[in-house]
């Protein structure tokens, strides 16, 4: 949903009879605060809003939302929650970076988070199961995964031994590191690291996995490898590299294959949590949910390009094969 889409909703609002505006300042209005940009988010936010739904609250009938994007600028996020603060909204929902500005912003005001490390650790909760203040949410599994992500990768490429691994060191998911090097270990595999945090590394880390000729490459979590995903792709054609991701955005724009956390789900139970609150429910009351169900998504024309052939077992056991 790109920023005209919510230009046009939202401004048309000061066309609306005063009765349909007065109707609209008694909604509840739930505050969006996220640290990507709306381009691409389209399936997430309609998982949200079917979240709602859920519950019984639809965008624009029962309830508003004011959406707030950061666009990969992480110091904007704190003027952003400050200003859902001041807005008075009745919830915020928050994703990964931006959960934890939130939290800082407000004591008072519900928080509904999505995050890939442990909430815990991030300090936005006592405890997965007893809450405590004013958060709660849904939590990625994602340092958990890697083993499988290895594990499917090596699968598809079995002539692999040496394995990149790129990751942004800036994430919040400090764990990918270790999980992928003990993983890497426990499967034989030698696993070599590589941090990019802006454009010109993700080339140059490009240049020397091709350079060193590594076999394979797993590409680590994160909302800044997501926007960058169109370079990711095109660069792992360029170099025909074997890639596998954490998300299907990137096999969706031409990657080989993905397997992580159903994303358009988790923002659906995020709706689900934020609808709950809207009733009553106190975020000390909601435990903590962890993410449960996962997709696999193999792009079976880039691994023809590639002169891989896609074992059965995989085609088997893929939520998507595209062809």
């Amino acid at each position: 949903m790109r920023r005209r889409e919510f230009i046009t909703l939202f401004g048309g609002a000061t066309a609306w009879p005063l009765a349909a505006r007065a109707q609209q300042s008694a909604m509840p209005v739930v505050g969006f605060l996220n640290s990507q940009s709306p381009d691409g988010f389209t399936e997430r936010l309609r998982g949200f809003q079917r979240g709602l739904k859920d519950t019984g609250y639809v965008e624009g009938e029962n309830v508003a939302i004011e959406y707030r994007w950061a666009d990969n600028q992480l110091d904007r996020l704190a003027g952003l929650a400050g200003d859902l603060v001041r807005r008075q909204v009745a919830v915020i929902v928050a994703n990964g970076p931006a959960a934890a500005f939130a939290k800082a912003a407000t004591t008072t005001i519900p928080i509904v988070f999505l995050v890939a490390e442990d909430p815990v650790r991030l300090g936005l909760v006592a405890s997965l199961a007893r809450p405590a203040g004013n958060a709660t949410g849904i939590n990625f599994l994602v340092g958990e995964l890697v083993a499988k992500q290895l594990g499917l990768l090596r699968e598809l490429v079995p002539r692999a031994i040496r394995i990149a691994v790129l990751i942004n060191p800036s994430a919040a998911v400090l764990s990918t590191t270790a999980d992928a090097e003990s993983a890497a270990h426990a499967m034989g595999l030698q696993a070599r690291i590589f941090n990019a945090s802006n454009s010109r590394e993700v080339n140059d880390a490009f240049a020397t996995i091709a350079r060193d000729q590594h076999e394979a490459l797993l590409v680590g979590p994160g909302p800044y490898f997501l926007q960058r995903r169109t370079q990711l792709v095109t660069l792992a054609a360029r170099h025909a590299i074997p890639t596998s991701y954490n998300v299907r955005d990137f096999v969706e724009a031409g990657g080989l294959m993905s397997y992580g956390t159903n994303a358009v789900d988790a923002y659906r139970q995020v709706g689900v949590y934020a609808g709950r609150i809207l009733k009553g429910a106190k975020p000390a009351d909601l435990p903590v949910v962890q993410a449960s169900k996962f997709e696999l998504v193999v792009n079976a024309e880039t691994a023809r390009m590639l002169g891989l052939e896609v074992p059965p077992s995989l085609l088997a056991t893929a939520d998507e094969v595209i062809e």
